[in-house]
């Protein structure tokens, strides 16, 4: 998600682990103008799908799919882009329940195809900030968090709106099931290292990693995604890290 910085400032008072003003992660909601199908789709399909954050307590996910009566387990992708890897993930899985959330609209509408043309039913959808959506969770309400190839901010002054930070690491382990993992995959080595510290600084997360392959190939049953590929053919060698919740006490 990258482009002309259109995020507005953070409401006052609000900062993140390191005293700096918070912002989104993401910069436009926007990008080329959208065909007559996928203007349809975004009016009939998403309102049905949308996940609407309440103003108080908490969102239990496991309600958010009624059509999937015997659902296992509910995992959250964020950032999804394209939603080539959260579809096939879903069709893959079809009695796993999983969230997307992506403000950019032109990766909702590609989503939305693929559960249009796929009939998937066990898929919802956040077009806003997660950040949101993660403080409504219940503690330990997921099985699995993916962020896949998120959007570095690689200039120094930009790296305050990197997603993963202490505090969002911090939520995501809260809302973790124990044993369940976070997965991250960047082809910016940076960003790696820069994850890597940050987990390493959180005590619920513990990085799954035995070898050297474990972070160098992809995870069980990846699908890859597009932005991998044309990451691979420009050169840059893809990281994928996981990190598995601790037993609460």
């Amino acid at each position: 998600m990258s482009g002309r910085d259109l995020t507005p400032p953070a409401p006052e008072g609000v900062h993140d682990a390191d005293g700096a003003p918070e912002r989104a992660f993401f910069g436009r909601r926007k990008g080329k103008r959208l065909r007559d199908a996928q203007e349809r789709r975004l009016a009939e399909l998403l309102p049905a799908l949308r996940v609407t954050v309440p103003e108080a307590g908490t969102l239990d996910p496991a309600t958010l799919f009624p059509a999937v009566p015997s659902l296992r387990e509910v995992w959250l992708e964020i950032g999804f882009g394209g939603g080539e890897h959260l579809a096939a993930q879903a069709a893959a899985h079809p009695d796993i329940g999983i969230i997307g959330a992506e403000p950019f609209v032109n990766g909702v509408v590609k989503l939305l195809r693929a559960i249009d043309e796929q009939g998937l039913r066990n898929v919802r959808i956040r077009d806003e900030d997660v950040t949101a959506l993660l403080a409504r969770l219940p503690d330990a309400c997921l099985a699995r968090v993916y962020l896949l190839y998120p959007d570095p901010w690689p200039k120094r002054r930009q790296r305050k709106r990197r997603f993963v930070s202490e505090a969002s690491l911090a939520e995501i382990a809260r809302v973790l099931k124990d044993g369940g993992v976070f997965r991250f995959a960047s082809d910016i080595d940076d960003y790696a290292g820069w994850t890597l510290a940050r987990a390493a600084r959180c005590p619920d997360l513990a990085w799954t990693a035995e070898r050297a392959d474990d972070w160098r190939q992809p995870f069980p049953g990846w699908p890859g995604t597009r932005y991998e590929a044309k990451a691979i053919a420009a050169g840059r060698r893809p990281t994928y890290l996981e990190f598995a919740r601790r037993p609460r006490d």
